[in-house]
């Protein structure tokens, strides 16, 4: 992860690292917070201490404030984030007839010696928005995260336990009614002991499960911005492992999940925006097309408990021709929805399938889906999609049968329709006929 530089004279601010859709890149333990839309940060100094900040999205996590402009980033309006732990008071807002006739506004001071005005031109929940702010700052997250790595490296010295009934040598025995009460003691220490042992490796388990779900979220922003290999002599090892570690993050799940809580009513736009970033794992997988159903099986399982329903999917795949992301939504003639690289090439793709179907084998004995599917690396029912528009195109006949839908090779453009008895030795009419001719010896 790039390292964040300050901005502004007094180095009030710092560089936000946003995804290739926008969206802010959370660091360890950090959770997304609230969203809200058409927000200007100003300086109250005379002169200011930094920049104004003019139409982004204000993003509150439990860690910092992110500014991220609405429209495309230039080098007068960059991301820029805001540490919570910098801000020393948050001024109240007070109602008054005047704050009736102009936007509503929120000022806090920064370091004891700044103050930033926020100011809020859109509609939405500005209260909502208020009072988060004061549970984050208050909750200071990040204080429990030192005071966690600090426990963790001093490690846990808990004393030892008493022995009770019996001494460390076995010697000590206590008979009668007073040692059944004291042994019965014993158990219930000893239970007691157990629970609490319990509890701490349980609530070691949730700290750790937050630090891999983070270790995840890093790891698949390396992997996305890494350049894939073109060559097909790579290292089988290292591509094998990269195949592994894909899976595993996208398993582990998405470390903050846009919600309608936290976006309001830029719900839909900021859950297509990290739809976007998400779909390219799964899509390298599928090799490079994926079904609607597919992805939302996937997204709901990296979201976990916050899922979306079918319409949200919908609508956040239609929002990506307003944003600048490598993937689209596209219909084939026969109405089945994918999702898809923008750099997917169905020329390359009707080139493999004809590649297939000339073969040998395949001229005598056509090709189903599932061939296809092999061949080209992916889903046999997006292959079937392949195969219906590679007929489409006149490259494919169809062969309907008991055995079910085979393709063929299509043969009537090298058929001489003044001739249709002549039969040639040349081109793929005449390796067919020679393939056919087989059978018979």
């Amino acid at each position: 992860m790039a390292s964040e530089s300050r901005i502004g004279s007094d180095g009030l601010f710092n560089t936000a690292e946003v995804t290739t859709s926008g969206r802010p890149v959370l660091r360890r333990n950090e959770v997304e917070c609230f969203l809200l839309s058409s927000v200007d940060l100003d300086s109250e100094d005379d002169p200011p201490r930094f920049a104004s900040m003019r139409s982004g999205n204000l993003i509150l996590t439990t860690h910092r404030l992110i500014w991220i402009p609405s429209s495309q980033p230039n080098a007068s309006s960059l991301p820029s984030s805001l540490p919570l732990s910098s801000i020393t008071h948050i001024f109240s807002h007070k109602k008054s007839i005047k704050s009736m006739f102009h936007s509503p506004r929120i000022r806090f001071q920064v370091d004891s010696v700044v103050v930033v005005t926020v100011v809020f031109r859109g509609k939405g929940d500005f209260d909502g928005f208020l009072t988060k702010l004061w549970e984050c700052w208050r909750g200071r997250a990040w204080e429990e995260d030192e005071k966690s790595e600090s426990e963790a490296s001093s490690g846990s010295g808990a004393g030892t336990v008493a022995q009770g009934l019996y001494g460390n040598d076995g010697t000590v025995r206590m008979v009668g009614l007073a040692g059944i009460l004291r042994k019965e003691q014993e158990q219930w220490e000893s239970t007691d002991k157990s629970l609490q042992d319990a509890f701490q490796d349980l609530n070691a388990l949730m700290s750790k499960a937050k630090e891999m779900v983070s270790l995840a979220e890093k790891m698949r922003q390396k992997l996305l911005s890494a350049p894939s290999s073109q060559n097909g002599g790579g290292d089988d090892e290292e591509m094998g492992s990269k195949e592994e570690m894909q899976q595993w993050m996208l398993s582990v799940g998405i470390i903050s999940p846009v919600t309608k809580e936290s976006a309001g009513a830029l719900y839909h736009q900021e859950l297509s925006r990290q739809l976007a970033d998400f779909v390219r794992i799964p899509l390298e997988q599928a090799g490079g097309m994926i079904s609607l159903t597919d992805m939302y099986y996937h997204f709901n399982r990296a979201r976990g408990t916050e899922l979306i329903s079918p319409d949200d999917l919908w609508q956040a795949c239609n929002l990506w021709e307003k944003f600048d992301v490598p993937v689209m939504l596209r219909k084939f003639d026969s109405g089945v929805k994918v999702i898809q690289n923008k750099s997917h090439s169905d020329e390359e793709v009707m080139s493999r399938i004809r590649t297939l179907v000339t073969k040998t084998e395949t001229l005598r004995t056509g090709v189903t889906a599932s061939d296809a599917a092999l061949t080209l690396k992916i889903a046999p029912a997006m292959a079937k999609e392949h195969l219906l528009s590679a007929e489409t195109k006149g490259l494919l006949c169809r062969d309907m049968s008991p055995d079910g839908l085979r393709f063929y090779f299509n043969l009537f453009p090298e058929i001489d329709p003044t001739d249709l008895h002549l039969v040639k030795d040349i081109g793929t009419y005449g390796e067919w006929v020679k393939a056919t001719s087989l059978l018979s010896v």
